[in-house]
Parts: C-alpha cells; structure tokens; sequence
C-alpha cells in the first residue's frame, strides 16, 4: 500500500481502479463496503464495462468514490469518519508520494 504527504501530515490512501480492487479496499477501510450500478448504458451497448461507484460512510453521510478516486485514512481518526473518497486531480495537487 503506498504512502502519501499532505504537507506536513502522512496519511495513507489506495486508488479505486473501478471495482477490480474492491476487496484490497475493503481489507484497508476494514469492511465491506456496498458498490452502486451508476451506469451501464455502454456495457448493455456493448461498448464498455459498467460503471460502478463504492459508498463510503462518512460524517457528513454516504460518499461515492469512482474509477481514480483515493480512499484516504484520516491521519487523525475520530472515529465517526476515518475514511472518505478524493478526485485524483485534488489529491495530486495536496500530496505527494512518500
């Protein structure tokens, strides 16, 4: 599992690569976590694969992460919210790779 800076803090994150990796996230988030059909429009066409999201809880309710989101651990756990999803682009901007 890689390691990332937020400058000053580490935190740890994996990248959700669109459901292939469900089961390493769940292993990281510690449960199991519920996926979401978004789309299958192209698959049904049979131009692509579905498009699904994982719902992760957090304090402000129930996030979707998508293909290329991070699942980022709080670096200070409150226990009510120690995980939630973060576009590639913003987490490319705020951390860098340990």
């Amino acid at each position: 599992m890689a390691k990332y800076r937020k400058k000053p803090v580490v935190i740890e994150a994996i990248q959700f690569n669109g459901n292939s990796n469900k089961k390493d996230i769940e292993a990281f988030v510690g449960r199991e976590l519920k996926s979401e059909l978004e789309s299958e429009t192209a698959y049904i066409a049979g131009q692509g694969a579905p498009i699904f999201s994982l719902l992760i809880e957090t304090k402000e309710g129930i996030m979707k992460a998508f293909k290329g989101d991070y699942i980022i651990k709080e670096a200070f756990p409150t226990g009510d919210r120690d995980f939630y999803p973060c576009k590639p682009d913003i987490f490319e901007k705020t951390y860098e790779l340990v």
